[in-house]
């Protein structure tokens, strides 16, 4: 996946300030532009940047739209896994209270 990788991830948030080139991409990190071409490249075909060119400059865009609807999509899972969760944290606690009657229980028949 696209923003599997933190570098990437921090390629979007930088260029959902603005766009940038290549070498501003690369500022914050200790790796070779060609591997920032290579983070851009995956981007490009997750549709998430474009590029354009400038006189010299090749700007990387960053396309609202894909972000938005990947955003919506991530929300979808999430909310279904949040939903899964609390189903989750019911039975573990209907469990809990069982086995901690149980245990009253047998401490009552003990006295």
């Amino acid at each position: 996946m696209a923003l599997a990788d933190p570098v990437r991830r921090a390629m979007v948030a930088r260029l959902s300030r603005g766009d940038a080139t290549v070498n501003e991409l690369a500022e914050p990190f200790a790796i070779t532009k060609q591997a920032v071409s290579k983070h851009i490249q995956v981007l490009e075909h997750a549709g998430l940047v474009t590029r354009s060119r400038d006189a010299q400059r090749r700007p990387v865009h960053l396309d609202a739209a894909a972000l938005e609807r990947l955003t919506a999509w991530i929300d979808q899972y999430r909310l279904i896994a949040e939903s899964r969760f609390r189903q989750l944290d019911e039975l573990l606690g209907a469990g809990d209270s069982h086995q901690q009657q149980e245990t009253n229980q047998q401490r009552r028949k003990r006295n």
